[in-house]
């Protein structure tokens, strides 16, 4: 064995202790405080410590929309927003929106149209639905096409999905 070959390798080493944070997420209405890795994304905190499943991991780089939940009314998605970004902010997931047990105007619609396929897309589509709603973007069919264009259906409902905005959009 050469003098080489005894050095460990950078590599070789156990990787450093992640810093930890705590963090108070307001979800849904409920304060719930965390202790997570600081790295922790809030899909993965929705998903993986509150339970929370409706928001999905699609392509975990911000390009499907699967995830989108609203923060602080504003949607997002949350694959690319660290849980501690959101101390003492206003989360918003899928799994909130129907009021004692009948569902959102939005979802309604959703299933009205049949706005979903196999349905994995669709917490993400609904979520950007109800902010292009109340953002007050659904004008045109124009306006509804670009603003849910950040949200992918790969088995192409578009349509249907377009259909139910309107609907919603026209007092529906």
């Amino acid at each position: 064995m050469t003098t080489a070959d005894s050095t460990a390798h950078p590599y070789d080493e156990a990787p450093p202790e992640a810093p930890q944070v705590e963090v108070t997420l307001h979800v849904n209405g409920t304060s719930r405080r965390l202790r997570l890795d600081a790295r922790v994304t809030l899909l993965d905190a929705l998903r993986d410590h509150l339970a929370l499943t409706g928001a999905k991991k699609g392509c975990d780089q911000g390009a499907c929309g699967a995830c989108t939940v609203l923060v602080d009314g504003k949607r997002v998605v949350s694959c690319l927003m660290l849980a501690a970004q959101c101390e003492d902010r206003e989360v918003t997931t899928v799994e909130s929106l129907s009021e004692g047990g009948a569902p959102h105007p939005v979802q309604a619609a959703f299933a009205r149209h049949d706005a979903f396929q196999c349905g994995y897309c669709t917490p993400g589509q609904i979520m950007s639905a109800v902010s292009l709603l109340a953002e007050g973007r659904a004008d045109s069919e124009e306006d509804i096409r670009e603003f849910m264009s950040g949200n992918i259906c790969r088995c192409g409902a578009y349509p249907n999905i377009r259909a139910a905005i309107r609907e919603v959009a026209a007092g529906g």
